[in-house]
C-alpha cells in the first residue's frame, strides 16, 4: 500500500531460517519501490487466534488516511494446514509514516468458519466500498470446487457472508491470494479498488493451490447480485490466463494513488533443494513491480516493470540492423550480464519458414500446453521461424545459459502461433536443481513481421516480457558458472529462417540500496 509518501510491503517471513514456518509479516517501505527500508515485523503471533502463524492477507486504507490489515490467523495446527480464522491490525501511530507498531484489537479474530473449511478459509482480500457497504472476499474451497466467498460490513467492523459466493468454479480446488479489481477500458491508468461507471471492466485472480499457478479472467461485476461475472471471452479454469507463465504465486496487486497507476507485485520460490536453501540463506524472493493495465483488445491485462526500475540503469551497449542466420549466436559485449536490463526488437522478411504446429500436441495438459511444447521443442531444435531470441546467464563456453526466445508454427488453417519459452534446463550443470522449460502463447498480429521482449536479468531470476507485456515468463536458476563477472549475454538464432536484431538496448543495473532499522 501507499501511506503518507511511503509505499509499504508486508510480506510472508520465516525469521528462524529458510524454510517454512514460523510466518510473521515482515514490513518494508520505500519511497520508489526499487530502494528499501527494512523494519521490523509489523505483525507477529502474538494470541490464541494467531499462536500458529500469521499468514496472508491485506491493507486496505480507509478514509481519513486510515489503514487496516487483514490477515488470516492459525489457531490449530490441524486439520492441515491450520485452522483459519480472519484478524485484523490497525496502527498504533498513524503519524508516523513508517507504521512501524500495529494492534490486535480485542474484538479479533472478526471471521470465524462457520459452514465453511476451516483448513481452506484465508486471505483476505483488500476491502471496497459500494450501495452502503464495505466489501471484501475469502479465499476457499469445497471439495474440489475453488470458491471466492462475499462479505460485507457497513461499519468495518461486523462482517456477514453474502448468500452467494462471489464467485466459484469447479474442479479447480483451492484458491489462495484472491485479488478483485477495476480496470479501465481505455488508457493505462489504474482504478481505485471501489471505482464503479462506465468504461469499467473488473479482473479475478486466484492462486490455485494444486497447480501452483494463477489465473485470472476479465469479466462484470453485478451489483444487483453482488457477483463477479467473467466475460466468456478466456478460460475460467486452469487453462485461463496467466499473469506469468513461469515460476510466480500468491501475487497481490495495489492502486497507488500518487501515480495513478495499479501496481502489482509477485512471489518467485526457490529451484534448490531445501538443505541449499538452508546452505543459501534465503528462500523466495519478491519480483520486480509491475504496472498492469487493460490491453486496448479488452481481452487481457498488460504488464510492465515500474518505470521506477529505469533508475539503476548504468552503462547503455546498442546493437542495430545485425542480422544473425541460422546457428550463429551474436554477444552483446560491453554489458554487466549477471545485472543487465535488455529490450530488443527482432525482425524478419518472411513467414513461410514457419514450422507446423503439430496437432498431436493436443494431446499434453490443456493448462500447460505452453511449457509442454517449450519442453520439446527447446533452444537447441532447430526450427523453421526460431527458436530465436536471448541466451542470458551464459558461462563462458556455453556449458550453461538460461534462453529466452520465440518460435513461430503455423498450423494446418494457415495461421500463425508465436510461443514465448523461458528454458531452465541447461541453466545450471546442478543435478539437484529443479529446471523446467516454461512457455506461454503470445497473442500478437504478426503483419509487420516483428517481436520484441524485454528481459530483466538479476544472478539466479530472469525476468521476460513478450510484446509489451501480453506475455510474461520468470525463471528462477542457480548456474555454477555462470557467476558474478562469469557471465555473458547473447543473441542467438536456430531457426531457418534469418532474424534481425533491429534494435537492441541492454543497460547494466545497479544494485539497488537496503538499509534495515530495529
Amino acid at each position: 500500500m501507499y501511506y503518507k509518501g511511503y509505499y509499504h510491503i508486508f510480506y510472508q517471513y520465516n525469521p528462524k531460517g529458510a524454510i517454512w514456518g514460523n510466518i510473521v509479516w515482515a514490513h518494508s517501505v520505500s519511497k520508489d519501490m526499487v530502494n528499501w527500508i527494512h523494519l521490523e515485523p509489523a505483525i507477529v503471533p502474538s494470541k490464541p487466534y494467531d499462536k500458529y502463524g500469521c499468514w496472508s492477507g491485506s491493507a486496505t486504507v480507509l478514509p481519513g488516511d486510515k489503514p487496516v490489515i487483514f490477515y488470516t490467523g492459525i489457531i490449530d495446527p490441524k486439520p492441515s494446514p491450520g485452522h483459519q480464522v480472519q484478524v485484523y491490525a490497525i496502527p498504533a501511530n498513524y503519524s508516523d509514516p513508517y507504521l512501524r507498531e500495529w494492534i490486535k484489537p480485542d474484538d479479533n479474530p472478526f471471521l470465524k468458519p462457520t459452514s465453511e473449511n476451516i483448513s481452506a478459509f484465508r486471505d483476505p482480500t483488500t476491502a471496497w466500498y459500494n450501495n452502503g457497504h464495505w466489501k471484501m472476499i475469502i479465499g476457499s474451497r469445497h471439495n474440489h470446487r475453488g470458491i471466492a466467498y462475499l462479505y460485507r460490513s457497513r461499519d468495518f467492523v461486523t462482517w456477514v457472508k453474502a448468500k452467494h459466493p462471489f464467485h466459484s468454479k469447479r474442479d479447480t480446488g483451492m484458491w489462495e491470494c484472491p485479488d478483485f479489481y477495476p480496470v479501465a477500458s481505455k488508457g493505462t491508468n489504474g482504478l481505485d479498488t471501489s471505482t464503479l461507471g462506465k468504461g469499467v471492466k473488473y479482473v479475478l485472480k486466484n492462486s490455485i493451490e494444486v497447480t501452483r499457478y494463477e489465473y485470472y479472467t476479465i469479466g462484470r461485476y453485478d451489483l444487483i447480485k453482488d457477483i463477479y461475472v467473467p466475460y466468456n471471452t478466456t478460460e475460467d479454469g486452469w487453462g485461463g490466463l496467466r499473469y506469468d507463465y513461469g515460476n510466480f504465486y500468491a501475487s497481490k496487486s495495489f492502486y497507488d494513488p500518487s501515480t495513478k497507476r495499479r501496481i502489482l507485485w509477485g512471489w518467485a520460490n526457490e529451484s534448490s533443494t531445501q538443505n541449499e536453501d538452508v546452505e543459501k540463506g534465503w528462500a523466495g524472493i519478491q519480483l520486480i513491480p509491475r504496472k498492469v493495465w487493460l490491453d486496448p483488445s479488452g481481452q487481457m491485462l498488460l504488464q510492465w516493470p515500474i518505470s521506477e526500475l529505469e533508475t539503476l540503469r548504468r552503462k547503455k551497449v546498442e546493437l542495430n540492423n545485425v542480422i544473425v542466420k541460422k546457428g550463429n549466436i551474436v554477444e552483446v559485449k560491453g554489458v554487466i550480464a549477471v545485472q543487465a536490463d535488455v529490450d530488443v526488437t527482432f525482425t524478419f522478411s518472411s513467414l513461410e519458414k514457419a514450422e507446423l504446429y503439430d496437432e498431436k500436441w493436443a494431446e499434453f495438459p490443456h493448462h500447460d500446453l505452453g511449457k509442454s511444447i517449450c519442453g520439446v521443442r527447446g533452444a537447441t531444435v532447430q526450427g523453421g521461424l526460431g527458436p530465436f531470441g536471448l541466451m542470458t546467464l551464459a558461462s563462458h563456453n556455453l556449458e550453461e545459459y538460461t534462453p529466452v526466445f520465440f518460435r513461430v508454427f503455423k498450423t494446418i488453417d494457415k495461421k500463425h502461433k508465436v510461443l514465448l519459452c523461458s528454458d531452465a534446463t541447461p541453466s545450471s550443470l546442478n543435478p539437484k536443481e529443479y529446471k523446467p522449460s516454461f512457455g506461454g502463447f503470445v497473442d500478437v498480429d504478426l503483419s509487420k513481421k516483428k517481436l520484441s521482449l524485454r528481459s530483466l536479468i538479476d544472478h539466479s531470476v530472469v525476468e521476460s516480457f513478450a510484446e509489451g507485456g501480453k506475455t510474461v515468463i520468470t525463471s528462477r536458476v542457480y548456474p555454477t558458472l555462470a557467476v558474478i563477472r562469469n557471465v555473458h549475454l547473447h543473441v542467438f538464432n536456430n531457426g531457418y529462417e534469418p532474424i534481425t536484431i533491429k534494435k537492441l538496448n541492454a543497460w547494466s543495473m545497479k544494485t539497488t540500496k537496503t538499509t534495515s532499522i530495529s
